[in-house]
């Protein structure tokens, strides 16, 4: 059918004299050859291109400079005032000057909106945070207006997600102010005691400037970052992989701290019935991979650590911003399911076949396509019996997702993979189906941690689908019934019976909701009930970390299932990888003097990078060479009849022997599978009786040779990414953060104090290592920007848009020391260095709560940085204490380093009521400390 292009790319260009213009690369290999070259008007037929040739003539010392300019999807009335503006304007250099100026200082704005401006005696360290927040934002996105909300976009998308519930609230919605501040619109909803608009309000998050994560040199990945709409005005908009948009909001959330419950109610309403979460997340709702008959590479299934440890940090921000507001969530069912058509198969199919594992429900599918027309993007969550979206309470949210985990519980081994996705290292991805992961049953542990201490302080009983309950109460019971084993070391017949009962009480309750949904029954569970639970399943999961401990003091990653019998299943174990390291240390589990150990053991490990000063992913290896890989043991070769025999016929389908006497597998054999189908040829060819007798013994040799059971995917056989010999950045900045994390729970816990120094000492040993502390040919890249990785034999790969960047951001304000607990802001820079402090006065550059631009000089012995948008300055002093400035011109002093929770409560709430802090202290390190003993 018809279908016209009516918007346009422009291209022009000034400062050149005498200008020829190309529209295509045709003459470009005229020009490099000397030949003439003539100005193109129009071109057919050819690929675009916009070139120009012009001739200069510059003196000693002379500069000229030119403009190139592009701009996307002009349409006609832009492409006449275009036209316009060339001809009539006499200063085209000064008008785009003055253009990029405004372009740079909008986008200062903006980072400076979320805090990414400092000013210290490291300017390096400064620059790289700016970057930092500005690459976040570019990822998980930026409020606008503070908390403040426009009422016409909040309109918008509540009835894109949910039409038929707009109608029945219009009065609600049209009774509100033009613009009005996030607390009054949740106050205002709660106060209407509609549990649904209440969730519709609480999930509305006012972002722009984000795009879906993913690296753009990679010719697959489009990307779009959406801030202006037809007409011009600011468009609300954001999106991302669940796998990435929750952590980069967990730094923004540093800065706007007033939207974290909405962050979490948009986590929690997102998961599953089953515990899980869909693959990508918008403003529009929820999304999901689809098998496509026509692309090969389609592909379903749920990924699992992101999940937990997450929204385990997203939970632990909540309860130290607004110690109250998570208990008020607990029993109100303000909370849906997502209805992701994906069915994982009963328990017994999942031992059966651990590798194809989750169905696609092709008619929920288009019952929910249907119920999107209908509803919105509300038609993508589970419904009720009145065809209401079901809501259930924050604790069964919670528990749902950690059931789910624990119903595929390997006692020693972890969490088991059958759900068709690996876990954060996508290069573990052939690891799915007989990998389990000790890397979510360490973030398990510090979900169970804060949840117990959560708990706690409920006193009421909490209602609970009943479907949820028996799920809690199975898994409890099996925990129950095997408490004694955790003595000592667990058998295997023990674990396969552990598993067993686990694996029954998941898979029961999946085909329950999977066949009737929820009944809309509730059962009331006893705060006692819950705190057994967790008391239990914190047991177990430190006894398998316990075991997961190895001889070099680090601790295993993920290990290897192999179900030997009906009766019993084995753990075997990988090579030590980083990421296991960062994972148990952010556990909670150890104590200060085993993170230390553990780090100092990682330090002296084959992971530890010496010229880049740094962590690999996993130890490099030589791969065996192509004359050493596919060779049959002689005596095996010449012990099995149906080889002899075969070689005898001349029949090389199997195995062939080369002139001196070597034996290997058929060269068009790729894996096990290859092999299987070959014997079963050769069983109808005649070999019968052979193939039964040799059968087992030739899978085990092929299996022996090549030792697939222990492959993990590219990761141990690529060398660029994800591969061997590679730095996998983010998970660098994890492991600094990770050291301190370990760092502050140590200080205050009141560790031994050299154990403590010790910890301080590897943070910023490994802290050295992050991109801005090197040269540019160290690095291979700029320093001050955050790269993905760098592979054995080349500089950094990829900037920019890395999950390291959230790391980082949260590891800087931990050095400057600006904690949060109880409510209460807290200065602490117990690992601040004197060195970071101003030595000559310098101007402190920021942007305020209205987005007005301000300076504070500051003197020598000061820094500056900003905090929910508020300028905090430290000066160096013998004498610690607090000033506040009001904006009334009143000031109040603190003899203490904390601020009370009525004024921290004015800070993260925005209010421009206190516009500068001014902390006088002195930090804890007069220089960065160098780790001794590595």
């Amino acid at each position: 059918e018809p279908s016209e292009s009516l918007k346009a790319a422009t291209v022009w260009s000034t400062g050149l004299d005498k200008p020829r213009y190309l529209l295509c690369g045709l003459q470009v290999d005229h020009y490099r050859q000397g030949k003439p070259i003539h100005q193109e008007e129009d071109v057919r037929a050819e690929r675009g291109a916009y070139f120009i040739n012009s001739a200069l003539n510059l003196a000693k010392g002379e500069n000229r400079e030119w403009y190139l300019v592009a701009e996307l999807n002009q349409g006609p009335s832009d492409v006449a005032a275009l036209e316009k503006m060339l001809q009539e304007s006499s200063d085209l250099p000064g008008r785009l000057e003055a253009d990029i100026a405004r372009g740079s200082e909008n986008l200062t704005r903006i980072v400076g909106s979320a805090d990414g401006l400092q000013q210290t005696n490291n300017p390096e360290a400064s620059y790289r945070h700016f970057s930092n927040v500005l690459f976040n934002l570019m990822r998980g996105g930026v409020f606008v207006h503070n908390y403040d909300l426009e009422k016409a976009d909040l309109q918008r998308f509540i009835q894109n997600t949910n039409k038929l519930l707009y109608q029945d609230f219009k009065a609600f919605f049209d009774a509100l102010p033009d613009r009005i501040a996030y607390p009054e619109l949740l106050s205002r909803a709660a106060a209407e005691g509609q549990p649904q608009l209440q969730r519709l309000c609480s999930e509305y998050l006012p972002l722009t400037f984000s795009r879906r994560h993913g690296d753009p040199s990679r010719p697959w990945n489009r990307f779009s970052i959406e801030i202006k709409e037809e007409d011009g005005s600011q468009k609300l908009y954001y999106q991302g992989n669940w796998r990435d948009i929750f952590q980069n909001w967990e730094a923004l959330a540093l800065s706007y701290p007033g939207f974290i419950e909405s962050m979490i109610s948009k986590f929690v309403n997102a998961s599953t019935m089953d515990g899980y979460n869909p693959y990508r997340i918008t403003r529009d709702g929820i999304d999901w991979e689809v098998i496509e008959p026509d692309d090969p590479w389609s592909y379903i299934g749920y990924w699992g650590d992101h999940q937990i440890i997450y929204l385990a940090k997203l939970l632990e921000l909540s309860r130290k911003h607004h110690p109250e507001a998570l208990h008020g969530l607990l029993t109100r069912p303000l909370f849906s399911y997502a209805n992701v058509p994906y069915r994982i198969r009963a328990y017994e199919e999942l031992l059966k076949n651990p590798y194809d594992t989750v169905d696609f429900d092709d008619e929920l599918e288009a019952v929910i396509q249907e119920r999107v027309k209908m509803m919105g993007a509300d038609g993508k969550l589970a419904l009720d019996a009145n065809g209401q979206v079901h809501l259930a309470n924050l604790t069964e949210k919670l528990l749902v997702s950690v059931l789910a985990k624990f119903s595929n519980f390997i006692p020693e081994g972890g969490i088991w993979l059958n759900t068709q996705r690996p876990e954060w290292n996508d290069a573990n991805n052939a690891l799915v189906g007989h990998g389990v992961s000790m890397v979510t049953l360490y973030y398990i542990y510090r979900f169970q941690l804060f949840c117990q201490e959560l708990f706690r302080q409920v006193e009421q009983p909490i209602e609970l689908s009943v479907e949820v309950a028996e799920l809690l109460q199975a898994i409890t019971h099996a925990f129950d019934q095997h408490q004694n084993l955790l003595n000592g070391p667990i058998s295997d017949k023990d674990k396969k019976s552990i598993l067993d009962a686990l694996g029954q009480a998941g898979s029961q309750y999946r085909q329950a909701i999977y066949s009737k949904g929820f009944s809309g029954e509730k059962k009331q569970i006893r705060p006692k009930e819950l705190l057994h639970f967790f008391d239990l399943s914190l047991k177990y999961a430190g006894h398998s970390i316990r075991a997961n401990k190895r001889p070099d003091q680090l601790y295993h990653a993920y290990n290897l299932l192999k179900v030997k019998s009906k009766d019993e299943l084995s753990i075997g174990y990988l090579y030590e990888m980083l990421e296991g390291q960062v994972a148990v240390l952010s556990s909670g589990y150890l104590s200060a003097s085993e993170s230390a150990e553990l780090l100092q053991a990682l330090r002296k490990s084959s992971l530890y990078r010496k010229d880049q000063h740094s962590y690999i992913l996993y130890p490099d290896r030589q791969l065996p060479r192509f004359k050493h890989k596919n060779n049959i043991p002689q005596e095996m070769a010449e012990g099995s009849a149906l080889i002899q025999k075969l070689l005898a016929d001349g029949d090389h389908r199997l195995v062939e022997k080369d002139v001196f006497g070597h034996y290997h597998f058929n060269g068009s054999f790729n894996n096990a599978q290859s092999v299987k189908k070959a014997l079963l040829q050769l069983k109808a060819d005649g070999y019968a009786q052979l193939v039964e007798k040799d059968e087992k013994l030739l899978l085990d040799a092929f299996e022996q040779i090549f030792d697939h059971q222990s492959f993990t995917g590219r990761s141990g056989t690529f060398f660029g990414y994800e591969g061997l010999g590679c730095i996998y950045w983010h998970m660098v900045s994890k492991l600094v953060l990770a050291a301190q994390e370990n760092y502050e729970w140590a200080a205050e816990k009141g560790a031994k104090p050299e154990v403590v120094a010790q910890l301080a000492g590897h943070y910023y040993d490994i802290r050295e290592g992050i991109g801005f502390n090197k040269t540019p040919e160290e690095y291979g890249a700029f320093p001050s920007d955050p790269y993905s990785h760098t592979p054995g034999n080349a500089g950094a790969q990829q900037p920019g848009m890395t999950g390291q960047v959230k790391e980082d951001i949260l590891s800087r304000f931990g050095e400057l020391g600006a904690l949060v607990q109880d409510g209460r802001i807290h200065f602490n820079p117990s690992l601040l260095s004197r060195e970071e402090f101003l030595q000559q006065p310098a101007a402190f550059r920021y942007f305020d709560i209205d987005g007005q631009a301000q300076q504070l000089e500051l003197p020598a012995g000061s820094l500056g940085f900003t905090y929910c948008q508020a300028p905090i300055i430290y000066q160096l002093s013998e004498k610690s204490g607090v000033t506040l400035f009001y904006k009334n011109g009143t000031t109040q002093l603190l003899d203490s380093l904390e601020i009370s929770a009525a004024e921290s409560a004015r800070i993260f709430g925005r209010t421009g009521e206190i516009v500068r802090i001014e902390v006088r202290l002195l930090p804890g390190l007069e220089k960065a400390p160098r780790l001794t003993g590595a």
